[in-house]
């Protein structure tokens, strides 16, 4: 009976056709989160590079100190990964032909910030980690021009 009953409500009330020129509504991409996710990984590299190692022979310092390295490690993975996880997503689902004519560079820009995430992911190079946020910042301000907009580039640190 309900089967009936939805039948006959989508025969006299058919949906309407959508259609869109990307995988989500217009509106949905922004390149914050690869920002966001970029420099907390710029952060904890920073962090991991200041770390002291405790003094010989002070196992309770060497187990805080392991303790805050791994979180550390852990975090930068993460937040690297997520970075590049998000950075794919805007270059295949937002970015179309149309943008490549305009912006000639675009995919050696994308190529290079999803390269430099797993650099930042897998090593700790205070200089890979900058190059990471100059690259986000080229494909923010890209990202932002193809919208017609000026969209001011800041970060939390």
């Amino acid at each position: 009976m309900l089967k009936n009953v939805i039948q006959s409500l989508r025969q006299t009330h058919p949906a309407p056709f959508a259609e869109a020129h990307c995988d989500g509504p217009c509106g949905v991409y922004d390149p914050a989160s690869i920002r966001i996710a970029a420099e907390a990984a710029v952060s904890m590299t920073k962090k991991i590079i200041a770390l002291t190692p405790p003094a010989a022979g002070d196992a309770q310092g060497m187990a805080a100190y392991l303790n805050t390295l791994s979180r550390f490690v852990a975090i930068k993975e993460e937040q690297a990964h997520l970075a590049k996880s998000e950075l794919l997503v805007l270059w295949t689902d937002y970015f179309k032909p149309h943008h490549v004519e305009q912006y000639p560079n675009l995919h050696e820009t994308f190529w290079k910030a999803a390269k430099l995430c797993s650099s930042v992911k897998v090593e700790v190079s205070a200089q890979h980690a900058q190059e990471l946020m100059d690259a986000v910042k080229e494909i923010h301000t890209i990202f932002w021009a193809t919208k017609g907009r000026t969209v001011e580039w800041y970060t939390a640190s």
